[in-house]
């Protein structure tokens, strides 16, 4: 990671700790948990190392396989939220090849940098709230008390105005702060938001679109207009304006960008289904045109975006796929050897199940106990209810389509239908869901192969 950059400090947590991180949100597949660890360490050793030598130590690459729900892509997330790092997710399935209708891959690098500015401001504004707090709070304290004019007062009765207005601007700043004036209404000028103007543009013209989207946005640039609104609402709007103020643009863009280029991570989704296949005959529309445009961005190249060009030498390319219809081999040659690291994961079982229910920060049991509390229902889960939960969705996806923890979703909406439609008239009850009302509730949906085919 970049010394200069916030992210810095998560950069350096050793693998272990990366992989304890991630145990808090995902359950199992240690073999793909070790293997981010390792890329995102690797990133922060790159910067200990000679000037030199560091241009040469490229990113490894990983293939992520495994089939749906098993947890690819929030091992991704949860990664890049980890590092603080600009993240963005695509589905290889949306691009084709040069000359056909879709979109083009370099628009990936310019959607990273995108993410890279917005989250370079949002830290910027941060260090500047506080200043910009006490900026926003002196703007609304003039509109309620309008400085006096010194013409026509003596020095004098100049000086004696000026202590008495100072007096009342304080208990003014005093109330302001303990929220005694929090529903009055004020009118302010704050600067007008730039005209959202959607520009369609044949495939190919994208870095054209931007320029015409900007030269639009820049015409209102500057004008300010004028809003009645409580004083709450006021301070929160004046101090996002006094923030922006303070924060130099040229210099934020220049660090996005450098931000993007050296700690960017993008998670290809889907790649198989871009794989061609051994037995498919005839013209496989753009398949391997779409993975020859995408290998140069893995390699390394250059890309223009409206904050200038981006290079993708050292952004961290993470593809997955379920490979059931194709293989890893079945992608062009050049494509398999820039994604060095092959990582499987296994498929889910009952006890995977039980775990993901109950185990994470946020697991599915701790989400429905929380919406259910905000009604005064307390809802409890057992542990013969949470495991025949978990039966119940592994039998589905065993007997339909695999969808791995995605089932227990499905499941779980089911089971409480009843319970959540009846919640605000259940005000002060308890209700306990052992195995005996999951079997009350789904038995005979699980029985029955054609009903769970449609409904679980």
């Amino acid at each position: 990671m970049l010394p200069n950059t916030q992210s810095s400090g998560s950069s350096q947590m050793t693998p272990r700790e990366i992989v304890e991180e991630l145990d808090k949100h995902i359950v199992g597949q240690k073999a793909a948990k070790r293997a981010v660890a390792i890329a995102l360490r690797n990133r922060w050793r790159r910067q200990q190392v000679a000037e030199s030598l560091r241009q040469e130590i490229t990113p490894k690459n990983i293939l992520m396989i495994g089939p749906t729900g098993v947890g690819k892509t929030e091992i991704a997330r949860r990664l890049a939220r980890l590092a603080k790092a600009p993240f963005i997710k695509v589905e290889a399935t949306k691009f084709t090849e040069v000359g056909y209708v879709g979109r083009e891959v370099d628009s990936i690098v310019r959607d990273l940098v995108e993410i890279s500015v917005k989250m370079t401001r949002e830290e910027e504004m941060a260090k500047v709230r506080h200043r910009a707090a006490d900026a926003a709070e002196d703007r609304v304290l003039d509109i309620l008390l309008p400085r006096a004019q010194a013409a026509g007062f003596t020095a004098e009765g100049g000086a004696g105005a000026g202590v008495k207005d100072n007096d009342t601007r304080q208990r003014f700043r005093k109330m302001l702060r303990e929220g005694q004036l929090d529903d009055r209404e004020v009118d302010i000028e704050v600067r007008a938001l730039p005209v959202g103007l959607e520009i369609m543009a044949p495939p190919g013209m994208e870095e054209m679109t931007q320029q015409l989207q900007g030269m639009f946005q820049n015409l209102g640039s500057g004008r300010t207009r004028s809003r009645k609104v409580k004083i709450k609402e006021a301070l929160k709007l004046l101090v996002d304006e006094e923030a922006a103020k303070m924060i130099n643009e040229e210099e934020l863009k220049l660090r996005a960008v450098e931000n993007a280029e050296q700690n960017g991570i993008v998670f290809i989704d889907e790649i198989d289904k871009i794989a061609r296949r051994q037995e498919t005959m005839g013209a496989d529309v753009s398949r391997e045109g779409v993975q020859r445009d995408l290998l140069p961005l893995v390699e390394g190249c250059t890309v223009n975006t409206k904050y200038g060009t981006v290079k993708t030498d050292h952004v961290l390319f993470i593809a997955s796929g379920a490979f059931h219809m194709s293989k890893p081999s079945d992608l062009i040659p050049e494509l398999q050897g820039r994604l060095p690291i092959r990582v499987e994961l296994e498929p889910l079982v009952v006890n995977d199940f039980v775990r993901i229910l109950t185990e994470p920060d946020a697991s599915l049991c701790r989400q429905y106990c929380a919406l259910m509390a905000t009604e005064g229902l307390t809802l409890e889960f057992a542990e013969s209810g949470v495991q025949r939960l978990a039966e119940v969705a592994f039998e589905v996806n065993e007997r339909t389509e695999n969808i791995g923890a995605r089932r227990l979703y499905t499941v779980m909406e089911r089971l409480l239908e009843t319970v959540s439609f009846d919640a605000a008239d259940r005000n002060g009850t308890r209700v306990v869901i052992n195995r005996e009302y999951v079997e009350g509730n789904l038995g005979e949906l699980v029985k029955d192969q054609d009903l769970s085919r449609y409904i679980l």
